[in-house]
């Protein structure tokens, strides 16, 4: 089994990066509403994904994509941050 981290972004330009085995299960849920972190900031659209054969390579990937440079490497090779949207991240 797979396992992915993903980067979702939402209308105004505020970011959220997880891990999951179903990609679009999970796009569905924050788009529901019921992921309690990102209710609030619907809708949601899928940006990036990576996949990782194990959920220990999955998870040290979605630690680093949220930390101070994992951050500038998403904006920078994986999903690029438009100037004119706001600087918000919500990792």
């Amino acid at each position: 089994m797979w396992h992915y981290v993903y980067v979702l972004e939402n209308v105004k330009g505020m970011q959220y990066v997880g891990l999951t085995e179903d990609v679009n299960m999970r796009l569905e849920k924050h788009n529901r509403g019921e992921v309690t972190s990102t209710g609030k900031y619907r809708p949601w659209m899928l940006r990036h994904f990576s996949a990782f054969p194990t959920r220990g390579e999955a998870a040290r990937f979605e630690l680093y994509l949220k930390s101070g440079s994992g951050r500038e490497f998403r904006y920078r090779h994986l999903v690029q941050k438009l100037k004119s949207r706001s600087n918000h991240s919500h990792d």
